[in-house]
């Protein structure tokens, strides 16, 4: 790489104040410090000595999205193939169907945050900020593999100027670029992203409908038997297999990254084992949905909404609430972050999932919504508890 780092070291001057090309410094910088560590040092104290900068974090959460990539290629293929009555088995088929479906996804929402980054930057004159790399990495996988590509153009630039830029770009948004193009596109386009237009549907008939819409809207039932028995629910117009073991392993209709559970928990410890996002978030989530899952159970026999009887590890395997936590939630900017806030933070995450899931049968999902509004009330969370930290220091020592 020496022969590349010697190119760039040649072109440097050009990109410098009074350069040809200083304008554009913000391509050179962002191009550098992807290529090769950054030998930028802090003016003023305090000092830390650490090898990994803002852009190798970012790009270990990418590597932690790989495995959701090609899961998700794979599961699109072969929702395909149940669709259309192709060979399930045949998994070249179905990975290379499913690639060609998702690669143009991720193309057209890089090249569209791609350039409204840089053209903020330059118009701005800052560096290009390495954290859309993240946001252009997510936004796919919370898409269904059939979204027209016009849409993903015109959410990602919602996302990325409205979520993100209007605020003065990372680090200064309030919520979460990427959940923020994903509302946009629900409650701008909803037949394109989500019930049963999630996937492309045969002229048989075999319908589309996801996990959380089945015991949706359905009165005095059970979840359970309508999920295990979907085929006879649906008038045998399914061939999509909603068992609690088939959505763990995430052979489902869904989002392109949100149906393989094991996959998106391995993700969640190895970003825990590089300290990358904040373990406490993610279980105070779990503690809430399971909890408020558990008090819905209770009331269940009190009421005729069959959403109610959901058990608890239904609800942890059913819809985007396992990736959402891992990869929206703790996200460092729009998330709590004091210590005892994650706690709090995530737990109400967890919380009003549940609740949005089960009172609202119109919109069965409640991880999006729960999500950002915990982003704006999250400087709130820290608020008070620095403000009893303070308090309680103040009767200790005083």
């Amino acid at each position: 790489m020496q022969w590349l780092r010697n190119i760039l070291d040649q072109i440097a001057p050009l990109f410098d104040k009074d350069g040809k090309l200083e304008k554009l410094q913000p391509l050179y910088e962002a191009t550098d410090t992807i290529l090769f560590s950054t030998d930028e040092k802090t003016h003023s104290g305090p000092h830390i000595r650490d090898s990994i900068d803002i852009k190798r974090v970012m790009i270990l959460v990418v590597i932690a999205l790989i495995p959701c990539y090609l899961f998700g290629a794979f599961n699109t293929g072969y929702q395909e193939s149940l669709t259309f009555g192709y060979d399930i088995s045949d998994w070249k088929r179905n990975f290379l169907s499913g690639v060609f479906k998702i690669v143009p996804i991720i193309a057209v929402t890089f090249a569209t945050g791609a350039f409204w980054e840089v053209l903020f930057s330059i118009v701005r004159r800052h560096p290009i900020s390495e954290g859309f790399l993240v946001t252009c990495a997510l936004i796919p996988l919370t898409l269904p593999a059939t979204i027209p590509l016009w849409q993903v153009a015109v959410g990602t630039s919602f996302g990325v100027v409205i979520g993100k830029e209007i605020f003065g770009g990372v680090g200064m948004n309030i919520f979460n670029p990427a959940l923020t193009t994903r509302a946009f596109l629900y409650f701008t386009y909803p037949a394109q992203i989500s019930g049963d237009k999630v996937w492309a549907l045969a002229p048989d008939g075999y319908s589309g409908a996801t996990a959380l819409s089945i015991p949706a809207g359905q009165i005095n039932s059970d979840a359970v038997s309508l999920l295990n028995n979907a085929s006879s629910h649906l008038n045998g117009s399914t061939v999509f297999d909603f068992s609690w073991i088939n959505m763990l392993m995430g052979w489902i209709p869904g989002s392109i990254g949100e149906t393989n559970k094991l996959i998106i928990l391995l993700s969640a410890l190895f970003l825990i084992f590089t300290g990358i996002t904040s373990w406490r978030i993610m279980v105070g989530s779990l503690l809430g949905l399971l909890s408020t899952a558990y008090l819905m159970n209770l009331l269940s026999p009190y009421s005729s909404n069959t959403m109610l009887t959901i058990p608890p590890h239904y609800h942890l395997v059913m819809g985007s609430f396992l990736f959402g936590t891992v990869f929206m939630a703790t996200e460092p900017v729009t998330s709590a972050h004091t210590e005892f806030g994650k706690w709090v933070y995530g737990f109400f995450i967890g919380m009003l999932t549940v609740i949005i899931r089960s009172i609202n049968p119109a919109y069965p999902e409640g991880i999006m919504l729960a999500i950002l509004l915990m982003n704006a009330f999250a400087p709130l969370i820290d608020y008070f508890v620095i403000k009893s930290n303070v308090r309680k220091r103040l009767l200790r020592y005083a």
